[in-house]
């Protein structure tokens, strides 16, 4: 009797799910937030602000699924037209593709000698994904499932709005908006911190940048509903 293997994730694309879900999440934050201060800053209805808010998070949801849906099939499709050009490369050239990443080992500081000799144990081993991987910066086989991204996306946007908009809702009128804006400025702090982390970018840079972004967002959207008041 055959059994299956179960593949799991590779470290690339567990990040990559992370990723979605933390970027679905700081979306779910920062667009609920711009709207229901937004309304706020034009309405004292509890109700109106509520509902703008459930539908900006119905939409937002369909909305950064569907986006990180074609967005992943977009670049599994480049990938494999990566793939296409390197196997014709090989057929056609394969010495060229055997230089090339030689070279590359040799710019990278590695002695000609163990250059060659990387080389040679590689290319014999499996070509295409040498060279795919020296040429292209993926691995063969590593994609990104687009369903898991968008489930992520799906499931995290609307956690993420959760807060806005039951800060909004539940805290007494005299303090939801400036309580608001604490809960969104605390929870994009975290959220931009995470995502610097999962970058391998400046964490203090990337908090700042998303609580500034933040702020920014909410000031417009309830200076633009206080005109309309």
């Amino acid at each position: 009797m055959e059994t299956k293997v179960k593949k799991t994730a590779t470290l690339a694309q567990r990040i990559n799910i992370l990723r979605a879900s933390v970027m679905g999440a700081n979306d779910g934050i920062l667009s609920v937030a711009g709207i229901v201060v937004g309304v706020a800053g034009a309405a004292t209805s509890s109700f109106a602000i509520f509902i703008s808010g459930i539908a900006g998070m119905i939409a937002g949801t369909v909305s950064m699924a569907m986006g990180e849906y074609v967005s992943v099939n977009t670049q599994k499709d480049a990938q494999r037209k990566a793939i296409e050009t390197q196997t014709t490369a090989l057929d056609e050239n394969y010495e060229t593709e055997f230089g090339f990443v030689r070279d590359k080992y040799i710019a990278s500081g590695i002695k000609p000698e163990l250059a060659e000799q990387a080389t040679k144990e590689m290319m014999t081993r499996d070509p295409l994904k040498t060279t795919v991987r020296e040429r292209f910066g993926f691995n063969v086989g590593e994609y990104t499932n687009p369903f898991s991204a968008a489930i992520a996306s799906m499931i995290s946007f609307p956690t993420g709005s959760i807060l806005p908009l039951v800060s909004i809702t539940l805290l007494p009128r005299d303090y939801r908006i400036v309580g608001t804006f604490i809960a969104v400025v605390v929870a994009l702090a975290i959220t931009g911190y995470i995502a610097a982390v999962l970058g391998k970018a400046n964490r203090r840079n990337g908090t700042m940048r998303n609580v500034i972004a933040g702020i920014l967002t909410m000031l417009v959207t309830y200076g633009i509903g206080h005109l309309f008041a």
